[in-house]
């Protein structure tokens, strides 16, 4: 299907993404006239604070810069930036419903003399920034293309002598800093939508006072699935749940989480919502959490929760640590973990394999062989001779597959990217015969050749190399069809030379670069946060890189396999180092 550009990104479009999220879950006092209800709060986790005046004397630049230093302190409705405005801006104005975050090193320089008013009171600053992302109003970090912004400024003589700025950006600017010290990154969970895989959903709330985390967090629950997200995940807790009263400390020490609207739900149900709420919960608050419904305990026989109490969710979206991982050498399949051939055809030297996978437990075996001139792909038991998919192409990503529904399971989906254009499924039908399908891929990127595609280990999201660019996009399923919805670039301008993309969790990827200087990095599914691996041991070109949770990451370069397991380290030669190995975790 043709893709086209889900995103242009005009000056304009850069310049008008600020603005500072509004957190309403504080603690309030609650009526005790009739059945208590949740307070709106506004500016809740925000206190009321003095705010300091500027310093006196301070130049147009440097009023400028303090303006945007000034952009992460929220209180008192941005009291803080409005203080560097004239009197009648600071009532007038009225930042947007985003946050725009902004790289630490921005510019103020005087526009040129063309650019300079006739008023020998009023003189206009060029603001230098490179956008980074913005804050979206669910909270969520959008990554966009790292370009300078310049942004002209008016600033105007006060009558006691002071400069103050007429004409502000639209939004609230942040440097990258002050962004992490002012928001704390939490991850919010739903569920896959056909397996008991949690989904996590990464947001970033108001970090002070920390004794409100928990309340915006279950705001943040309540409010759904993020944009990115939507449609790709399935929600226990539904749109009609919400917060009875207040979230408070109970006398006992307990986190009470008192929700009414939910309606008649099955006790399984419940359990799966009482999952979403103490691991949403689990990173801003040690404390056991009561889960209440209309004042009665969610779940029935267990009114307080700690995350050790839920089922082991995570075990259907991570490799059993029996299996050892496949890498591909000389057209043949072998184990990562002996490194002897495996049994079967795409051990022995029957097929002619190009790339292979295998599902996360294990089971089966997807082969992309060459055939002819081109490819084709075989899908099987592992072990065994796999079905000739009637498929042909020139080339095939290696294939990535589908999670079963349970551990114990069969998958009855993978994926390919054919010639670099077509992103298929390849699906079991009720003949147990294998057939492809397009994904429906519009929103993706027009320009570039598609050369990865790795789906994460929950199936809710993929990743793919766009014209050796990183987009992570949602996978959203209907009766009929399967979507990728909402690619976002991410560090675009950084990473720009891809060549190959794991899953190192559900919300992290591990990247292989062309790059000398930075060949592997760890980045963020929501690209703001990027890290690099020591670059020592490794030679260009990468050709292959394979991570997944809690076991060590291993690229093969010019030279053969090398492992590490944590940034910072060196890498190590693999016992499995052979020149043209291709590594595997299943997945």
């Amino acid at each position: 299907m043709t893709r086209r550009s889900a995103v242009n990104r005009p000056l304009a479009a850069l310049l008008a993404v600020l603005a500072c999220v509004v957190m309403v879950a504080g603690c309030a006092a609650i009526p005790t006239e009739s059945q208590p209800k949740a307070i709106p709060q506004r500016n809740a986790g925000q206190p009321t604070q003095e705010i300091p005046e500027p310093e006196l004397g301070l130049d147009p630049l440097s009023v400028v810069r303090e303006f945007v230093r000034n952009g992460a302190r929220t209180a008192n409705d941005h009291a803080a930036s409005r203080a560097y405005l004239t009197a009648r801006m600071q009532e007038s104005w009225k930042p947007g419903s985003s946050v725009t975050v902004i790289r630490d090193e921005f510019g103020t320089v005087y526009a040129p003399e063309a650019e300079q008013p006739k008023d020998p009171n009023e003189r206009v600053v060029a603001l230098r920034v490179t956008v980074l992302g913005r804050l979206a109003s669910d909270h969520s970090f959008i990554a966009d293309e790292q370009k300078p912004v310049r942004k002209p400024i008016r600033l105007r003589k006060q009558a006691d002598g002071e400069w103050r700025i007429v004409d502000p950006p639209d939004n609230i600017m942040i440097a990258e800093s002050d962004f992490a010290d002012a928001y704390f990154k939490v991850s919010v969970y739903f569920f896959a939508p056909d397996s008991m895989a949690l989904v996590p959903d990464v947001r970033y709330v108001v970090a002070r006072p920390q004794s409100g985390l928990p309340a915006r967090v279950i705001d943040l629950l309540l409010s759904g699935p993020s944009d990115g997200l939507a449609g790709a995940v399935r929600n226990p807790l539904g749109d009609t749940a919400t917060l009875d009263s207040n979230v408070t400390t109970s006398n006992d020490g307990s986190l009470v989480v008192p929700l009414t609207g939910l309606g008649d739900e099955s006790e399984q149900d419940r359990e799966l919502m009482a999952a979403q709420i103490v691991r949403s919960l689990q990173h801003v608050t040690t404390s056991r959490v009561k889960l209440l419904s209309d004042g009665a305990p969610l779940v029935p026989g267990q009114a307080e929760w700690r995350p050790s109490d839920l089922p082991a969710y995570d075990t259907v979206s991570s490799p059993s640590s029996e299996l050892p991982g496949l890498l591909t050498l000389n057209g043949r399949v072998h184990s990562l973990g002996t490194g002897a051939p495996i049994n079967g055809p795409a051990g022995n030297g029957t097929y002619d394999v190009v790339s292979a996978a295998q599902p996360i437990n294990g089971q089966q075996l997807a082969v992309v062989e060459r055939a002819g001139q081109g490819v084709r792909l075989r899908v099987g038991d592992y072990g065994s001779a796999g079905q000739v998919v009637d498929q042909r192409a020139e080339t095939m990503t290696r294939p990535t597959w589908r999670p079963p529904a349970s551990t114990d399971g069969k998958s009855t989906e993978l994926w390919t990217v054919v010639d670099g254009t077509q992103v298929m499924r390849v699906q079991q039908n009720p003949a147990e015969q294998w057939v492809t399908q397009r994904v429906n891929a519009f929103e993706l990127p027009d320009e570039g050749t598609i050369t990865g595609l790795r789906l994460s280990r929950d199936g809710t999201r993929a990743a793919l190399i766009v014209d050796r660019q990183l987009v992570v996009a949602s996978v959203v399923r209907t009766p009929t069809e399967v979507t990728l919805r909402a690619p976002r670039v991410l560090q675009e301008g950084r990473l720009d030379s891809v060549v190959d993309v794991d899953w190192l969790d559900q919300d992290t990827l591990v990247v292989a670069l062309s790059s000398e200087r930075v060949p592997v990095v760890r980045v963020s599914v929501d690209g703001f946060q990027l890290d690099q691996y020591n670059s020592s041991n490794l030679m260009q070109p990468m050709r292959a890189i394979t991570a997944a949770p809690g076991r060590p990451i291993v690229v093969a370069d010019r030279n053969g396999l090398w492992t590490v397991s944590e940034i910072g380290a060196v890498w190590r030669p693999h016992r499995q180092s052979t020149p043209g190995a291709l590594p595997f975790y299943p997945g």
